[in-house]
């Protein structure tokens, strides 16, 4: 191990030099195995195996998230995924591992934000794990460690350069963090907060049943946001998160962001969307792209010009506006997070029409009685936890 690693360059080409050090002279906590990563890749890669690690401490559960620019595009456990899950996230092998499952739902969650993701994983990568990265456009992974059989795969990706990350597991940041901007440097305590039952325990609504599996689908909503740049929302199910909003100036913005998200994710496991005729030829980006155009109001200008038998043998049917709502009303048992207080009930009325039952958020707006009120009217569970997770 050494105490510094040389970049090729910082954000952008022209910011030059740059490297990662230990300010203390002790070895870095973490190990190339292979590729060339850069300051963004350390970025997300740090910042994702914080959120991994956490999960797996909250959730007892191997965990994985998919990063980009610093937020995360996806984070799961590892649930076992069903059929229609298998499929809508191009895994055709069965019986994956635990950790495969993790990755296969963190990076299924918003394929188009994945595009290029690094990802993290809690656990030692295992060969099921790197054979689902293999063919996926990705930057990095960082684990703890790496079987033989999945080392020997992720060195075969991007002809050999794609970036491989060891961390030591043991390894604990001093408890004050800084950074400079502008030549400033600025310094605080690092964000230690542990979240979990207890950060959903002050439920504010009438209806207070809290089931275990909504319980962690809100943990994992919570330390997701933990590592996303503010203001944020996070929307969860089925382990998994399923919608993020990052990085918004309005919170309202953020939910409708986020609610988005989860909408294209559920209408992914619509009928119309299972049944696409593709080519077989058809690469995986290129599937992405046209599922989301199918889903989106682009469509019918594909059929205009015909470009649709690029992506299929015959020209799919209109997914109307009318099937897309009859569709999302069967959509329910979300969860929902949010890294501050929702200053209006306008949050709740959006994130009730993307399945919203369980909302955990700090608390503490003049306007408490209004976000609770339109809570109750929906019938959800409502939990005060008083935990601001700002991230910047």
């Amino acid at each position: 191990m050494a105490n510094e690693l040389e970049l090729k360059y910082g954000c952008n080409p022209n910011q030059k030099p740059s490297r990662i050090f230990m300010a203390d002279g002790s070895d870095l906590p973490v190990t190339v195995l292979n590729g060339r990563p850069g300051y963004i890749n350390f970025m997300d890669a740090l910042n994702s195996w914080q959120l991994v690690r956490e999960l797996k401490a909250a959730t007892g559960l191997p965990s994985a998230a998919s990063f980009k620019h610093v937020s995360p595009a996806g984070a799961a456990v590892g649930r076992p995924l069903s059929e229609v899950e298998r499929k809508i996230y191009f895994v055709e092998q069965e019986n994956l591992s635990p950790l495969a499952c993790a990755y296969a739902r963190a990076r299924g969650a918003d394929r188009m934000s994945s595009f290029g993701d690094f990802a993290a994983l809690s656990d030692i990568c295992d060969a099921d794990t790197a054979a689902l990265l293999k063919p996926e456009v990705s930057d990095g992974v960082i684990a703890p460690g790496y079987t033989e059989e999945a080392l020997a795969i992720l060195r075969t990706k991007k002809k050999g350069n794609y970036n491989v990350l060891q961390i030591d597991v043991n390894y604990r940041p001093d408890p004050i963090e800084r950074k400079q901007v502008f030549g400033i440097t600025f310094e605080q305590g690092r964000n230690e907060i542990v979240i979990d039952d207890r950060a959903v325990s002050n439920i504010v609504t009438e209806n207070k049943d809290l089931p275990e599996e909504a319980k962690q689908d809100l943990l994992i909503a919570l330390i997701t946001l933990k590592y996303t740049q503010s203001n944020s929302v996070a929307y969860a199910k089925n382990g998994q998160v399923i919608g993020v909003g990052a990085g918004q100036q309005s919170r309202i913005h953020c939910v409708r962001l986020a609610g988005d998200k989860a909408d294209h994710w559920w209408l992914r496991q619509s009928p119309q969307v299972l049944n696409l005729p593709f080519r077989a030829d058809i690469r995986r980006p290129d599937r992405d792209n046209a599922i989301d155009v199918y889903i989106g109001n682009e469509y019918m200008d594909v059929l205009k010009d015909g470009a649709w038998q690029y992506y299929f043998t015959e020209q799919p049917a209109v997914f109307t506006e009318d099937e897309k709502k009859a569709w999302l009303e069967k959509n329910d048992g979300a969860a929902l997070g949010s890294d501050a207080f929702f200053p209006f009930g306008d949050n709740i009325e959006r994130a009730h029409k993307s399945g919203v039952r369980y909302v955990v958020e700090p608390g503490g707006s003049i306007r408490d009685d209004n976000v609770i009120e339109a809570a109750n009217r929906y019938g959800m569970v409502m939990a005060f936890n008083g935990i601001r997770l700002f991230h910047h």
